[in-house]
């Protein structure tokens, strides 16, 4: 018997179904998705699947994620969610949310998202993927909700190449708290190079437990999975557990360049020491700006602009309304059609090449060099 080819996961994400994929592909933005059902999977944790309003297939990568245009009684609320399907499975999309105390649009989900109701949304997008691995060895660590991505990417590698060598470690506060367990246990019967880790903060009477207790440390992490510094990482979780994991690992032999992290952060000004007090730089000032002018087709304004700001800028001083959770150049919700001129673009994976190739931009890092319109 011949073996099969092994398929490594940055190769093995551009195997899925491309021909299928072009007839009819979900744009996102005017085109709703509608609730196929809702799936209570922890303590404030649920599962909302989507189909597209009109019958089309959704194109995604492992562990991006989609923001929803939640129409709640305040006002639209955009919030943006890591998708937790896999895209080996087109048909529908889910994204698996967490609620916690302070949660506005994510208690307006469990309260108002029923099969059924429609929402709008933007995306998919992120640079969060297997794209980024340079091995095909991997060591997934996440923490609540941060196992979304983690869990997206697993699936599509159980689906396409379920040899793949995959270390999985997840950390709750409660074996109640685990989310996907029971498929995680099932996901480690089909793939035999699966190895799960799983780590509590305490236990439960409700749950019995035999597993590791408390917080993560080099200890745990070697006894779990001994060859991690010779993997290729990915991280998400809670902002202090990133951290921890980050220092964790690279101090203790993982090149940092096969660390990779899951964050939604904004850039801060630079700050410089100095013997008396810490200054914020001021953005340079630039007496002589060229003064170029920014066409909105669809809402028939003009409003000039420069190449000091950017077209998300000149579009609020022109009255025009641009959806933008990010303003970095990572979410993608500000993508618009460039119909003419020429701007500057700085993203953080918030657009595609093939997106830049047919026209589009963000309109939230783009500034223009000459005069522009865009379709919007």
């Amino acid at each position: 018997m011949t073996e099969a080819p092994r398929i490594v996961p940055g190769d093995a994400q551009h195997v899925h179904a491309a021909p299928v994929l072009n007839k009819n592909i979900w744009k996102g933005g005017a085109e709703r998705l509608r609730v196929l059902n809702v799936v209570d999977e922890a303590p404030d944790v649920k599962t909302f699947t989507f189909l597209p309003e009109t019958a089309a297939l959704f194109d995604y990568r492992a562990g991006q994620f989609l923001t929803l245009d939640l129409p709640a009684p305040s006002g639209p609320l955009l919030r943006t969610y890591t998708i937790s399907s896999t895209p080996s499975r087109p048909m529908s999309l889910s994204v698996t949310v967490k609620a916690q105390a302070a949660s506005v649009g994510t208690r307006w989900m469990f309260e108002n998202l029923v099969p059924g109701s429609f929402v709008r949304a933007v995306g998919p997008a992120g640079n969060f993927t297997l794209d980024l691995a340079k091995r095909s060895n991997l060591l997934f660590v996440s923490a609540g909700s941060g196992i979304t991505p983690m869990m997206s990417m697993l699936r599509w590698l159980a689906d396409v190449s379920p040899d793949t060598d995959v270390g999985f470690l997840h950390c709750a506060r409660s074996p109640a708290d685990i989310i996907f367990k029971e498929e995680l246990v099932f996901l480690a019967r089909l793939m035999p190079n699966l190895r799960l880790g799983f780590l509590v903060e305490e236990r439960d009477r409700a749950n019995a437990w035999s597993g590791m207790v408390g917080r993560l440390d080099l200890v745990k992490l070697r006894a779990l999975f001994p060859d991690f510094a010779g993997r290729e990482a990915y991280c998400c979780g809670p902002d202090p557990f990133m951290k921890w994991v980050r220092n964790l690992v690279l101090s203790n032999g993982l090149p940092e360049a096969n660390y990779h992290e899951e964050a939604f952060t904004f850039p801060a000004m630079p700050v410089v020491e100095t013997n008396e007090a810490k200054i914020t730089l001021q953005p340079e000032v630039r007496p002589h700006v060229a003064i170029n002018l920014v066409r909105f087709r669809v809402s028939e304004k003009e409003h000039p602009g420069s190449p000091e700001e950017t077209l998300l800028q000149t579009a609020r001083k022109a009255g025009v309304s641009i959806l933008s959770v990010c303003e970095m150049g990572l979410c993608g919700t500000c993508k618009v059609m460039k119909v003419s001129g020429d701007v500057t673009m700085e993203h953080n994976g918030g657009i595609t090449d093939d997106e830049i190739e047919q026209g589009y931009i963000l309109a939230c890092c783009s500034r223009p060099t000459s005069p522009v319109e865009i379709e919007v």
